[in-house]
């Protein structure tokens, strides 16, 4: 290693601790020692701070613990009569420099509360760029794209390019790759950001395109992202230092691309970034550090050409990932999933209030259909004014030995994904309710609605080619035959609810586990039945039976329930035998049915968290969504802190919102009619099916019944609701005996 990457990274320690302990110092002059500091909603503190020393950073005189581990760190110089190992003080410089940006970004929030913006996208109108430190509602949302491979990765670039042009080529490829891009620090007073803004590049989290900060010590909000997943859907503890940088470098596949000149600081957090196994290229001359150590290969690579950067990244990560080619004029990619067309860019709509736009799959005879065969009957884009609209009937037929009609919405829901993965194109809703916004970049482009067929036809051979083998698109823009596709499809739908709403855990013997996110839970096991979806809302039991047709050694696989140890709590020998084994012997046994009695192990992609109130003999349950204080005295990201590594905690249990209102929801500890609290937007959401669900129970006021945040936020604000409205859950038996 050169003795000149080590000097500068040391000296860019002491210059970034010099300069955080003077704005620290300045700050105690300003404010009371005990002022709060720290980030955004967020249960994490001050997250890299927080995870590796575990220290929990609430006011200003915390600081002083930490700022004081960062000097410490901080090695002798290296001189030039030293013949020495360099790597080891190189790494403690970095780590040191990464605390003090940590401590300088929460002092920018105490100072200037105003200069990040809090929300997921920028505000470019108000010219409001930069959004900080993520909180804890994008961390889960955001979480699961990892989990599930979607998001393999992510680029943090840092710096700006020679050219917009530029930018937007390398910013464009990780996106083809479905990576995000988290961007910080300027280059001449410029930065990536900036240039994609000039670039008529959409950017924000919706988007994959983070705009972090415009300096470098915003780079710490990345590595702080990195760490709350360790620790939200890791299991690991805040403090174990060993373990969270070593599940960064095995399982969270990022690295850096250093844009433009890099000075001492820069250095410094090139190196604290390989304590984490990430690497970093440059596109300048800089000294290199070849031999493997941390990182999985190369730990900084110099003179990478722009149009090499991107396959160099990946490469040099050992990162795997697949780029879609398919033939059409748009990229394609999840990273577009978060586009939006807006009104100044839209060329046309279908769908959304403004014309019917309906989506319907159908299982065909392999002789019915031609695979690859794309149909438009009707008016194309083309024949259309800028501004105007469209019916738009999509009607897929599918051919496969192994095809069942049970898997025919599965495929169908898949059409809301893959449209939108098309770039200047935007997706919502599904079914009969579906709305799609075509972009004048995207005509510009050649785009015609035949390319969604042909998106379509590509995806799914791809995604479910085990179980299907033909695959023809018929798309329909005439308002006739949208109407009476509209009609055909209603029916299939009415069908196929009452199909999976008829069905009971007692009408089947296997049930499916879903393993998905034992990359950042290992010992979490979630076992799907027809009346307990999977506690992220994504998997039901037909999705698991069909996601194990598909891919027969994958995260779904059925489980043979055996011997009923349990009927009332929900437990099945042969389910305890798997989970047993699947968490590898970390979890022995759970209930299906409780969340009170060894209830079933929680991860942190969970969509609820429902949690005891003992003094109104009731459960309350909070969403993901919503960000207020709740009844058990824990917000939301608080509770998937506390026990959403993969542990099963008695008196809390994650489940998904469509469960709340399953036949078997909760139904050891008295089922609904223990529900004595829930936000309000969640409560409004499940409106219809709680009244349906209540009156089979007997209680048909029930939804009047249960409290929310308007009503109150503690047990003591709550229970005078309850008594007055007559809640059957103070009648109950004790929920605790």
């Amino acid at each position: 290693m050169s003795r000149l990457v080590a000097f500068a990274a040391i000296q860019g320690g002491y210059n970034i601790v010099s300069k955080v302990e003077g704005k620290y110092q300045k700050a105690l002059e300003t404010y009371n020692a005990s002022t709060k500091v720290g980030f955004p909603n967020t249960a994490y503190y001050l997250p890299v701070i927080y995870s590796l020393l575990g220290m929990k950073v609430e006011t200003l005189e915390d600081m002083k613990k930490p700022l004081e581990v960062a000097r410490k760190l901080l090695p002798p110089h290296v001189k030039g009569h030293h013949h020495l190992p360099y790597l080891g003080p190189l790494l403690d410089a970095g780590m040191a420099a990464i605390f003090a940006f940590e401590i300088e970004e929460a002092l920018r929030y105490l100072e200037q509360p105003d200069f990040y913006l809090h929300s997921e996208d920028p505000d470019l109108e108000n010219g409001k760029i930069w959004v900080g430190a993520a909180d804890d509602i994008v961390l889960r949302k955001r979480g699961v794209e990892f989990v599930d491979g979607s998001a393999p990765g992510f680029a943090a670039i840092v710096g700006a390019a020679s050219t917009p042009e530029i930018a937007k080529m390398i910013v464009e490829d990780y996106q083809k790759r479905s990576l995000y891009i988290f961007c910080a620090a300027n280059q001449n007073g410029t930065t990536v950001i900036q240039q994609l803004i000039q670039a008529g590049v959409q950017i924000g989290w919706n988007t994959r395109i983070v705009p972090f900060g415009p300096d470098i010590s915003s780079a710490v909000f990345a590595l702080g992202f990195a760490n709350r997943a360790t620790m939200a859907f890791g299991g690991i503890q805040p403090g174990d230092y060993k373990r969270v940088l070593k599940y960064n470098k095995d399982r969270i596949f990022a690295f850096v691309n250093a844009l433009g000149d890099v000075n001492a600081e820069w250095a410094a957090a090139a190196a604290g970034c390989v304590n984490w196994g990430f690497p970093t290229l440059a596109d300048t001359d800089i000294p290199e550090i070849l031999p493997t150590g941390i990182c999985t290969y190369e730990h900084v690579v110099a003179n990478v050409k722009h149009e090499e950067m991107v396959q160099k990244s990946v490469e040099v990560r050992g990162l795997k990932v697949t780029v879609s080619q398919i033939d059409i004029p748009c990229a394609f990619g999840p990273a577009y999933e978060g586009e939006r067309v807006r009104g100044a860019d839209l060329q046309c709509q279908m769908g959304g209030g403004k014309t019917q736009a309906t989506e319907l799959v159908k299982m065909a005879e392999m002789n019915e259909i031609e695979d690859g065969k794309v149909t438009l009957v009707g008016p194309d884009i083309k024949d259309l004014k800028p501004g105007g609209s469209l019916p738009l009937g999509i009607y897929i037929q599918v051919a496969g030995r192994e095809m069942q009609t049970d898997f025919e919405p599965i495929l169908e829901r898949q059409c809301h994904h893959l449209i939108n993965y098309i770039q200047g194109i935007m997706h919502i809703g599904q079914r009969d309710i579906a709305w799609v916004r075509v972009s004048k970049q995207a005509v510009e482009k050649g785009f015609s609605l035949k390319h969604i067929g042909v998106v379509l036809h590509a995806k799914f051979h791809q995604d479910f080619g085990k179980i299907l083998d033909k695959v023809q698109v018929t798309l329909y823009t005439n308002k006739e035959d949208v109407d009476k596709l509209t009609a055909r499809a209603r029916a299939e739908y009415r069908t196929r609810d009452e199909r999976v709403e008829k069905m009971t855990d007692e009408d089947v013997e296997t049930y499916y586990s879903c393993t998905l996110c034992q990359s950042f839970a290992p010992n979490h096991v979630c076992s799907v039945s027809p009346e307990r979806t999977g506690l992220c809302g994504a998997y039901n039991w037909m999705d698991c039976k069909a996601s194990y047709e598909i891919n027969p050694t994958g995260p779904n696989q059925p489980i043979e329930k055996g011997e009923c140890i349990d009927p009332k709590l929900g437990q099945w020998k042969g389910v305890n035998d798997f989970v047993f084994k699947a968490s590898r012997g970390a979890v022995t046994h759970y209930n299906f049915y409780s969340m009170v009695i060894d209830p079933m192990t929680t991860c942190g992609c969970c969509e609820c968290i429902a949690a005891m109130l003992p003094a109104c003999n009731g459960v309350m349950t909070v969403g993901r969504d919503y960000t207020g204080d709740t009844p058990c005295g824990m917000k939301f990201t608080t509770l998937a802190g506390v026990m959403g590594g993969g542990a099963s905690s008695p008196g809390f249990v994650g489940h998904s919102k469509f469960n709340i209102t399953q036949g078997k929801f909760i139904k050891g500890d008295g089922g609904l009619l223990r529900m004595v609290w829930m936000p309000k937007m969640l409560k409004e959401e499940l409106k219809e099916r709680i009244e349906k669900r209540s009156a089979v129970l007997g209680c048909p006021n029930l939804y009047d019944m249960i409290a929310d945040e308007t009503v109150g936020i503690t047990e003591e604000e709550i229970l005078p609701f309850l008594q007055k409205k007559g809640h059957p859950a103070l009648s109950m038996e004790p929920l605790v005996g």
